[in-house]
């Protein structure tokens, strides 16, 4: 039982640094891109995707808060809140899909998780700022969010099946998802 516990916590540790280091890479490539500051890549998110399908749904909430406090410590109160907010309701819609009765594709599983992180952060700054500013910013956050999202399928749909060789899933989750 203890080794299953320090295992849980070692791939939470190292699961936490690849999403920093990709958080890293997403800020370096966002402006290239063109995109707006707000808007990223998402990348990070497949670490979250990969703990609630291959781990379990504590590891992924572990991640989802130390993201989020991450993003406080390095950007302020209003980016971890915000970080918070996406996060939190991303991993809820992961958790919901997974309990459905059938299975579901990667690119569903990818896009609504990154359509429900874009609205947690909508409604988080709507709580913070204004709810003007978060209706004016919705729809190109939800076009983003298509967009980042059918990304991390793609990604995701590369590394997953590789990983899933290497590393066996820790979860039943994984079978429920089709990528």
């Amino acid at each position: 039982m203890r080794s299953q516990k320090s295992r849980e916590v070692a791939w939470t540790g190292i699961l936490f640094a690849l999403a920093i280091a990709l958080s890293f890479l997403e800020s370096a490539i966002t402006p290239l891109l063109g995109l707006m500051p707000a808007m990223k890549l998402g990348l990070s998110n497949i670490v979250v995707m990969y703990a609630v399908l291959f781990l379990n749904r504590r590891s992924a909430l572990y991640l989802v808060l130390l993201k989020a406090l991450f993003a406080l410590l390095t950007r302020g109160v209003t980016a971890g809140f915000l970080s918070l907010c996406g996060g939190a309701l991303s991993l809820a819609v992961f958790c919901l899909l997974l309990a459905l009765p059938f299975t579901i594709t990667g690119y569903i599983f990818s896009v609504s998780g990154a359509l429900a992180h874009n609205c947690g952060q909508l409604l988080g700054a709507a709580a913070l700022l204004s709810d003007k500013m978060a209706i004016t910013y919705a729809p190109m956050l939800l076009i983003a969010g298509l967009i980042v999202g059918s990304c991390t399928y793609m990604v995701s749909r590369l590394i997953f099946p590789a990983v899933k060789r290497i590393i066996p899933p820790r979860s039943k989750a994984e079978s429920k998802i089709i990528f």
